[in-house]
């Protein structure tokens, strides 16, 4: 069941809203817009294909005491001055380091979900100097298309404006596919996962989609050295367990957490054992009733 309450939720966007700081990069392909939150070490946030920077909010919540947090938004191709059609996942990854120069961070950790897991893990691969910690929620090195899926996302290029335009269907499809969230989160949470993944324009999504289906990590994995962590749900329906375990058996070290009762977006129903997760890596003592929340490393 979902470890978060409505007054937990509106606390963290309370504050959020009040102490994030905001700023933009122009990074060369984009207007990246980002909010950093809190102080010490750097830990960036990179979310996920269908999804936005606040997303993390009550994660960074349960972390902004002891460390300075970054959440930004991806390229969406309408707002941001990208030009979506000529983006590769190299330029994702570029961005990513474009916006720790800007804050003027030599060494961060990061943090990336679905989507966001192929930016940290080919990030950690080119550029190793430049991150401390990986973690990946919902993460893989690959995610092969079914043929449906890479035929719709060649469809969805060419729709125009957002997936929240249509909000009845949009929150219809939304609840069939995440059921599990919507039945165990409080309704102001189920309403603000709706905002933030409505907000993505749907050639964004198509494009993202395409590029999930063209990228295969796997041969980097071996090289990677970083402390890396993954975090996945039990019962997540959208990334079978079998391409987060490829990352955990290829990288040298990696660990696993999986929540229980737990979908693809930890970050809405399991905020507070996801941020203990992450300081517990990067070296805060917890005591232990702070870590019985997570299930043993596999």
């Amino acid at each position: 069941m979902a470890t978060v309450t409505a007054d937990e939720f509106r606390t963290a966007l309370a504050r959020f809203r009040r102490e994030a700081r905001p700023g933009v990069v122009h990074t060369g392909r984009y207007r990246l817009g980002y909010r950093a939150w809190g102080s010490g070490p750097p830990v960036v946030f990179v979310h996920g294909m269908a999804d936005v920077g606040r997303s993390f909010v009550m994660v960074m919540a349960g972390l902004a005491d002891r460390f300075t947090t970054i959440e930004y938004d991806l390229p969406n191709g309408l707002t941001d001055g990208s030009a979506l059609g000529g983006y590769t996942h190299r330029g994702y990854v570029t961005d990513l380091t474009a916006l720790l120069d800007h804050l003027g961070f030599r060494r961060a950790a990061v943090v990336g979900s679905s989507f966001g897991s192929t930016i940290a893990l080919a990030a950690l691969a080119t550029s190793p100097g430049r991150f401390s910690h990986g973690v990946l929620q919902g993460g893989f090195a690959r995610r092969p298309l079914l043929r449906w899926q890479h035929r719709l996302a060649q469809l969805a290029r060419f729709w125009p404006g957002y997936q929240g335009d249509w909000p009845a269907i949009h929150a219809f499809v939304m609840a069939r596919v995440e059921a599990h969230l919507k039945a165990n989160v409080p309704p102001e949470v189920w309403r603000f996962f709706l905002a933030n993944h409505g907000r993505t324009p749907f050639r964004a999504a198509a494009l993202r989609t395409l590029t999930i289906g063209a990228t295969d990590l796997r041969p980097v994995l071996s090289g990677l050295r970083v402390p890396l962590l993954q975090l996945g749900g039990d019962r997540d329906p959208l990334v079978p367990k079998q391409y987060e375990l490829e990352v955990t058996a290829g990288v040298p070290g990696a660990k696993r957490v999986e929540f229980a009762e737990c979908g693809h977006y930890p970050q809405y129903t399991h905020p507070g054992p996801m941020a203990r997760a992450i300081a517990a890596l990067l070296g805060e003592r917890l005591r232990a009733s702070d870590i019985q929340d997570p299930a043993p490393p596999d």
